[in-house]
């Protein structure tokens, strides 16, 4: 299996839209569930379905691929697996860096899911001299003097940011300076990064803000239908009089009120 620098998804020089390559990681897990469960073919409604997207905008990002499916058949659950796993450079293997094991940083080591979509942790990384050495999901823990020899000796193109805010930006600049060309970044701040360079932005503490904003408005949205009078009907057998059929009668569109009060 080649290794991260020997070659690079080829999605921006074929046209593929950013929007479209968002969406090839959940086409991917679908199939991939799908595929686990020996199902050989699927149909463009089921894995929208499970994708949850539309079948419209599926069909449309998978005629970027080249891959239209059968009609009446679908498409085959394999050779779109092998397909996405190609365009996103997941036929290979992708050594990682993770910078910064604290709580979280050691959580993502942890995390079983890296190995199986071709990502390689290669080395964890930290400040703290006293985490040096300590092993963490099988590997030892190794300072941040190491880190240029690190990214240099595992031919690392990834890194993974997990350190408090204030140290990112200089964890990012090492980075970059010794190779790195894309960066995970969990530290809730803004990495300024040169041209070239990739940066992707997990903040958990956005994504639950936003949550709370939805949570707040549909709480609002119950708490003025509730305040809303009923609407009032009229009793049973009674007639209803329509401001037309006032007029026609002689009478203001009040009923009995004359249209033109007198002085």
């Amino acid at each position: 299996m080649a290794t991260g620098r020997t070659h690079r998804p080829a999605t921006r020089s074929r046209g593929i839209p950013e929007a479209t390559v968002a969406r090839l990681p959940l086409y991917l897990r679908a199939l991939t569930a799908l595929s686990e469960r020996s199902v050989p073919t699927v149909s463009s409604e089921e894995l929208a379905t499970a994708a949850g997207v539309n079948s419209a905008k599926l069909r449309k990002d998978f005629s970027y691929l080249g891959s239209y499916g059968t009609r009446g058949v679908g498409y085959d659950v394999e050779y779109l697996v092998y397909q996405i796993s190609r365009e996103l450079g997941l036929t290979q293997d992708w050594p990682v860096v993770i910078v910064g094991i604290g709580n979280l940083g050691a959580a993502l080591a942890n995390y079983g899911g890296f190995a199986s979509r071709g990502f390689r942790v290669a080395a964890l990384i930290d400040a703290d001299p006293a985490m040096a050495g300590k092993p963490v999901a099988g590997l030892p823990v190794r300072h941040t003097d190491e880190l240029e020899s690190i990214i240099t000796d595992n031919d690392v193109s990834i890194g993974v940011i997990a350190t408090p805010a204030g140290a990112a930006q200089q964890v990012c600049d090492r980075l970059v300076a010794a190779g790195v060309t894309s960066i995970l970044n969990f530290a809730p701040t803004v990495l300024s990064v040169p041209e070239g360079v990739d940066v992707r932005k997990v903040d958990l503490s956005i994504e639950l803000q936003i949550l709370a904003f939805h949570e707040q408005r549909k709480a609002g949205e119950e708490t003025t239908s509730a305040q809303e009078p009923a609407a009032v009907q009229p009793r049973s057998g009674a007639a209803v009089r329509t401001p037309a059929a006032g007029r026609a009668a002689g009478k203001g569109p009040d009923g009995d009120v004359p249209a033109v009060m007198p002085a």
